[in-house]
């Protein structure tokens, strides 16, 4: 016979446990089962966490008591907050309680008025339970209030609420936590869950070309930027509250093929070619393009934006420009056509014949040793983070391999997974062991396609982490070409809000709308084929920079933990289609921020919103007053409330209560 005891629909569990679920240090992890069993007795749960092997050579142990949340449903629940990284693992462990199931059962009785003539094999259960209670107990105190209570519950001579009154009491039942009486005693699988540092789970990033930050020359040509010009940026950069800069790929770009201003197929002389063509005659993936600098260089770079409060993310590209060392010392890692050509990458109609995609048939394991060796060069140069081209265009299992790999010998390190794909690969690449992933939001505009995918990501938030960029070098949505400067304060502020880590790619913040031509996603002369110079400080000064919209929204970020969570999350009924109404909840401190959005650049909008007592924190009926830190007043929020948003003025309120 099977166990009589069922754990079941254990959370946070990722495909029966082959995967780990996801967490931060210091994160409120919710875990979750449906316990059940036969009849009516008493049930009590707890889950036990257990760390990795510290340096102590002890494992971190956590154990948290389950309460019964949802008792037609039969789930229980608990929060556990881990405090270091590594790997943990979690057990669910149930039992029934009899001591529990026997003072539920006497209460009903003498709340039913029974007598004591009738309570007889009822008060001697209860003291042969408290007898029991008292096995293996040191504490002479302790025994000695058991065994009188027990003594009580037999003294035919004591009225019955006399006898029942100290087997009932608080110091009885108190004891009876601290020493509980087991049956049936279960124990789930243990399952896995990864805990990252709190950067794998909020932070804000900015993305841009070191190359070209040199300026322009005395006839206003663009001049290549250097690292130590890269560096210039990064006060203005922090400036704005940002916490990460993703660099796209910073290695020697290839000859051969090399694209023009605006993918042109045939470049000029002065023509820099894509990052994304990685490698040439001076290096590949474990080089640095020269006119960036030296391997000196970055490192000094590294340092600045350290001292900054900055930290460095790389792109990961794994593929390679024709005259990359790779396609002649290991021609077995690329794709060959039938004439002994070596393909190039297509993603039809598009062509990319400057870069030739790599095939992990012929020597997989020669080329992911490959792989993890240049990535742990870059992780001992100080970058902590990569941002992974395409790795929807690899197999799975060599992330897999990887990404764990690499944890082990740097276990703070972070990957992003750029997979602009289908559901089903995007997911799946979470499960994988990326830290975090693009997701849809850049095409999500309409309210309730908004709402939903708030709902999507909250829901999904034990595997896979948003990071929601606004814009990048190949993606300009139709909203910011038409929408004016109040559509870019719009994404700004849902993407800041709805997800812990957002993102924006440089020009942004100066409003760069115009596409290569109708109906394209990408940049006109886009910074991916040549250098693009902007004078963010001008812009800055005439009034015509997003700069300080974007600072104040990472300033409130930073003040309220409650926009930095993903898990808790809830869209409130509004009767204005073109707002979005949901407030996030800091679980460590119960304080919530309501975040009031409109969608609509163009007209105020008079919204009133539907909020619940559970989302106030308040009896029904019982309003609260939170702080907008877009307006700096103080509002009155209550089941209807009523709010304008002119977006000629700010495009959205964020207020922020406490209900305690």
């Amino acid at each position: 016979m099977g166990k009589r005891l069922k754990i079941e629909a254990i959370y946070p569990v990722l495909d029966g446990g082959e995967y780990p679920a996801k967490c931060v240090v210091g994160e409120h992890l919710p875990v979750s089962a449906v316990i059940w069993r036969e009849g009516h007795e008493t049930l009590a749960a707890h889950v036990t966490f257990t760390g990795p092997l510290g340096h102590d050579a002890e494992r971190r142990e956590l154990t948290v008591p389950l309460r019964l949340a949802d008792p037609g449903e039969d789930r229980w629940e608990a929060t556990v907050v881990p405090e270091e990284t590594g790997l943990w693992t979690f057990r669910v462990t149930a039992w029934s309680a009899p001591w529990e199931t026997w003072r539920h059962a006497l209460r009903a009785k003498l709340d039913d008025g029974q007598p004591a003539d009738r309570l007889g094999n009822e008060l001697e259960s209860g003291a042969r339970l408290l007898e029991r209670m008292t096995d293996g107990m040191r504490e002479a105190e302790r025994v000695g209030v058991l065994r009188r209570a027990a003594e009580r519950l037999r003294d035919a001579t004591l009225p019955l609420p006399d006898r029942v009154a100290l087997a009932l009491s608080p110091d009885v039942t108190q004891l009876a936590r601290l020493h509980p009486l087991r049956a049936l005693t279960t124990e789930s699988d243990a399952y896995p869950v990864w805990v990252d540092r709190p950067r794998a789970l909020a932070g804000a990033w900015y993305e841009f070309f070191p190359r070209s930050t040199g300026g322009r020359d005395a006839a206003g040509r663009p001049l290549h930027g250097t690292f130590a010009t890269a560096a210039a940026e990064l006060p203005r950069i922090a400036g704005m509250g940002f916490d990460v800069v993703y660099l796209p790929p910073i290695h020697p770009i290839g000859e051969i093929h090399r694209k023009g201003a605006n993918n042109a197929l045939t470049a000029g002389p002065d023509d820099v070619g894509s990052p994304w063509a990685v490698g040439s005659a001076d290096g590949g993936h474990d080089a640095v393009h020269p006119a960036l600098g030296t391997w000196d260089d970055f490192d000094a770079f590294v340092e600045a934006a350290s001292a900054l409060d900055l930290e460095v993310a790389l792109d990961l590209a794994l593929q390679c420009a024709p005259d990359h060392p790779w396609v002649s010392e290991h021609p077995e890692w690329f794709t060959h056509r039938p004439d002994g050509s070596i393909a190039h990458a297509e993603n039809p109609p598009k062509q990319y014949q400057d870069i030739h995609p790599l095939d992990f048939d012929a020597d997989p394991a020669g080329l992911a040793t490959e792989v993890l060796r240049i990535v742990r060069l870059w992780a001992d140069h100080g970058v902590r983070i990569f941002r992974v081209d395409n790795p929807h265009t690899k197999p799975a299992e060599f992330w897999h391999w990887l990404i764990w790999r690499v944890k082990a010998s740097h276990p703070d390190v972070l990957f992003l997974a750029e997979a602009f794909t289908r559901p089903a690969v995007l997911k799946g690449l979470a499960r994988l062991g990326f830290t975090q992933s693009y997701t849809y939001f850049t095409w999500r505009t309409e309210r309730d396609e908004l709402a939903d995918y708030a709902r999507e990501l909250a829901d999904s938030a034990h595997f896979l982490r948003p990071n929601l960029f606004v814009n990048t070098p190949d993606i300009l949505h139709a909203s910011l070409q038409h929408g004016g400067p109040a559509m870019f304060a719009i994404r700004a502020a849902l993407a800041a809000t709805m997800a812990p880590t957002w993102g924006v790619y440089s020009g942004f913040e100066l409003y760069e709308h115009r596409p290569l031509r109708p109906g394209s996603e990408e940049y006109l002369d886009s910074e991916k084929y040549q250098l693009r110079p902007r004078d963010f400080a001008g812009a800055l000064a005439a009034g015509r920079s997003l700069a300080p919209w974007i600072t104040r929204l990472n300033a409130i970020r930073r003040a309220r933990p409650a926009l930095r969570q993903q898990r808790h999350l809830t869209v409130h009924p509004c009767d204005h289609e073109a707002v979005l109404a949901f407030t996030k909840t800091d679980p460590a401190t119960g304080e919530r921020t309501l975040c009031v959005i409109t969608l609509d650049p163009t007209a105020p909008a008079d919204v009133t919103l539907t909020l619940t007592p559970e989302t106030l924190g308040r009896p029904a009926g019982t309003p609260v007053v939170a702080h907008d830190d877009i307006t700096g007043e103080d509002r009155t929020l209550s089941a209807s409330t009523r709010l304008v948003i002119d977006p000629r003025v700010a495009v959205a309120h964020l207020l922020t209560w406490s209900p305690r």
